[in-house]
């Protein structure tokens, strides 16, 4: 393993910095390149099987390219769908992201979760299975959030946040039976932690969020313990989409360590 080879974070958007970010508080050494599938995005409204086979394509070309010594599928809706058959056409360690259920059923004291998601991520059978393990005897409500990725990308260009779009997302959520039960909310897209504080304010000090950022940076940790880090260039995020609009992230990705920019 090549000391400067890159940890690689992709995902549909730039949701992923929020992993990003907590892997930078505990691996800070470790040069990375952050890829964004923007002329893919959205994900959560398309197919599995045209998820599938996008990002297996999509990482394959960029391992080939970059030599990543990991990759990290920052994205929830990407993960459920298609960590299985991206472990299968790649021979370097692949860290998926998953809804935090289990951490969430074991905060609940009403023993009523909510989860915001896309419509792709909360109907797969993966989140059956989580709900199964680890939140037995919980009740968990799913709910479709798709109108919250475009506040959290504006958000990170500095533009407006489209509060009605937050404000629907969570008042839908509060209208299901038992909603009004909630006291832990699942921030299952990793766009969704960068409205944390928005969303805090509509759910109430008493709603705790829960994501997986932390969990996936720490898995990052130990699969690459005992390896050298050496960064010999600064490091890098890509785009598929058009390199323009991705320039209007850049004071973004300055604050998350990223110092150069281009198009995959």
């Amino acid at each position: 393993m090549k000391a400067d080879a890159p940890i690689l974070i992709f995902d549909s958007g730039v949701g992923g910095l929020t992993v990003l970010a907590a892997l930078r508080r505990i691996l800070p050494q470790a040069p990375v390149i952050f890829a964004a599938d923007q002329a893919g995005l959205p994900y959560g409204t398309k197919s599995e099987a045209e998820i599938a086979a996008r990002v297996a394509g999509l990482l394959g070309r960029m391992s080939e390219r970059y030599r990543p010594r990991l990759a990290c599928i920052a994205c929830n809706t990407a993960s459920t769908i298609a960590l299985g058959m991206v472990r299968d056409v790649l021979e370097i360690p692949i860290v998926g992201t998953v809804p935090a259920i289990k951490p969430a059923a074991a905060r609940t004291k009403s023993g009523v979760i909510g989860l915001l998601g896309t419509e792709a991520t909360i109907r797969q059978s993966y989140v059956d299975r989580l709900e199964q393990e680890f939140a037995q005897g919980k009740r968990l409500i799913r709910h479709a959030a798709p109108g919250l990725v475009a506040p959290a990308e504006a958000k990170l260009r500095g533009q407006p946040v489209d509060s009605a779009a937050i404000a629907d997302a969570v008042s839908g959520m509060r209208a299901k039976d038992s909603g009004d039960q909630i006291d832990t909310v699942v921030l299952a897209c990793t766009h969704f932690p960068l409205l944390s504080e928005e969303l805090g304010a509509l759910l109430g000090a008493e709603t705790e969020l829960v994501d997986g950022a932390e969990g996936i940076a720490n898995r990052i940790v130990n699969l690459t313990s005992g390896q050298e880090f050496v960064r010999n260039r600064p490091d890098l995020a890509i785009t598929t989409g058009d390199l323009g609009d991705f320039e209007t992230l850049r004071d973004a990705m300055t604050s998350f360590g990223i110092d150069q920019l281009e198009r995959f």
